[in-house]
């Protein structure tokens, strides 16, 4: 299977499962789309891009935490340092046992990055010779899952927020274009579509 081939495989499996999609240009990439999952209103945004040049397809998904949120995350920072950090520690945890690749923005100061949690993104690769609608869907509905399980212990832990998403330190000195984003199931999250693959991640860069 070549990457053509990849991108109409794609492409019907997006259409069979009625899946809201829309492409992306992207000079790096075969294709680049971008698609809601699960396809209810409040599905989650995915990115899918078959790089250049690899034989793989890579999914990712970036959530912006909420600005109340991040506000409580602080006051816990200060209040419980031992508390905080246990809790960053837990969080770490959880994305390394689902098996996905994973990256996490915190809050800045000066050169240190003690917190708060600002944004995380969720991804994983799939090669050509696995590739199949089972295992493109099923990807996805991990990925979904992996972020619930965060998202959910964020409500939890830190209340449902304000419903403004909070600044993400990474992205600020990159000017990054403010849009509205797609809010998820949970109001308190927001989806960065722009930025779907985090600061420093490449899917190019996969052995």
């Amino acid at each position: 299977m070549d990457a053509s081939d990849v991108v109409e495989n794609l492409k019907k499996w997006i259409a069979d499962e009625r899946l809201t999609v829309r492409s992306q240009p992207d000079k790096r990439a075969q294709a680049h789309f971008l698609i809601r999952y699960p396809s209810a209103g409040q599905g989650h945004m995915f990115a899918v891009i078959v790089p250049n040049n690899r034989d793989l397809v890579a999914i990712s998904s970036m959530t912006r935490v909420d600005e109340g949120q991040q506000n409580e995350m602080s006051q816990h920072m200060s209040d419980d340092k031992d508390g905080w950090d246990e809790w960053v520690h837990e969080s770490r945890l959880h994305l390394i046992r689902q098996g996905v690749d994973w990256g996490i923005h915190m809050g800045h100061e000066g050169k240190d990055k003690p917190g708060p949690l600002q944004a995380f993104n969720v991804s994983l690769p799939i090669w050509f010779d696995g590739l199949t609608k089972n295992e493109f869907m099923n990807t996805l509905r991990k990925l979904w899952l992996v972020k619930l399980g965060l998202i959910h212990e964020i409500k939890y832990s830190y209340g449902p927020g304000v419903g403004k998403p909070g600044p993400v330190d990474d992205w600020a000195k990159t000017n990054a274009p403010e849009h509205d984003g797609n809010i998820t199931d949970v109001q308190e999250i927001e989806i960065d579509e722009e930025r779907t693959f985090g600061s420093g991640f490449d899917p190019s860069e996969w052995a």
